[in-house]
């Protein structure tokens, strides 16, 4: 099954895969401002999110293959790949298995470590929405608020809200499988592996997801390695300073 994808622009295929509960839409700007720069986009939605297809499959393996025949599909050779977070993880893994496909390769604010659970009162807001009772958008997010009381976390998740074929309101993506299998999304990339093409890890200043103690590690599997810090911004870099993330990463790819 095909992921879908938003296409803009021409020039070198530049690949952006968003991460857990995201999808394609909230890379749309910078999706622009990437197809002005000489790159044709494509943002992708993940297999279980936005208007991509459903699966009881959820690991990584599974997804790499959903992004290699999207370039097989799509005559796509030698290309670049932005991954934040969940996606940064399906990048790694995606270079290593298939490095030949990849020139630049930038992993937005994650490291190849394992990461424990750590949605669970996110999981659990979103498992709260009684859809029956046919909520609007407002009685939503007030059910979240107590689990999540960050406003713009909240905003984040309602962006995968839609109104299905009955006209009522609902999440875009596969929340039961995501309650199943949530102890993949950590996954640690496994010992001995190594990609060893140009590589940017891109950190969010106030986010603990990537720490300096980890770089090690981190070179282990990426040689090439290269850090940038995005001040002002924490796990969500990209929304949080969009200009310096665009500058930085362009300048990689570039």
């Amino acid at each position: 099954m095909e992921l879908y994808s938003k296409i803009e622009g021409h020039g070198k295929p530049l690949l952006i895969l968003h991460g857990f509960l995201g999808m394609s839409d909230n890379w749309k700007t910078l999706g622009t401002r990437y197809s002005e720069n000489g790159f044709e986009v494509h943002m992708l939605d993940l297999r279980n999110h936005g208007r991509s297809f459903h699966s009881d499959e959820f690991t990584y393996e599974a997804m790499v293959a959903d992004v290699a025949g999207y370039c097989e599909s799509h005559n796509l050779d030698k290309i670049s790949l932005i991954g934040h977070s969940m996606g940064g993880k399906v990048a790694m893994f995606f270079a290593i298995e298939h490095p030949e496909k990849l020139d630049k390769l930038i992993i937005a604010d994650i490291g190849v470590k394992y990461y424990r659970p750590h949605h669970q009162d996110i999981l659990a807001a979103l498992n709260a929405v009684d859809f029956s009772a046919k909520p609007s958008r407002d009685d939503i997010d007030e059910s979240m608020s107590s689990l999540v009381p960050d406003a713009s976390t909240r905003q984040f998740l309602m962006k995968s809200l839609y109104r299905n074929q009955s006209k009522e309101l609902e999440f875009r993506f596969n929340l039961p499988v995501f309650n199943k299998e949530i102890d993949n999304v950590g996954k640690a990339v496994p010992d001995g592996a190594k990609y060893d093409g140009p590589t940017l890890f891109v950190k969010g200043a106030n986010s603990a997801y990537i720490k300096e103690s980890h770089y090690d590690d981190i070179r282990e599997v990426f040689p090439q390695a290269q850090f940038a810090i995005i001040q002002n911004a924490g796990h969500w870099l990209h929304a949080e300073n969009p200009d310096d993330f665009f500058a930085e990463t362009l300048t990689f790819l570039k």
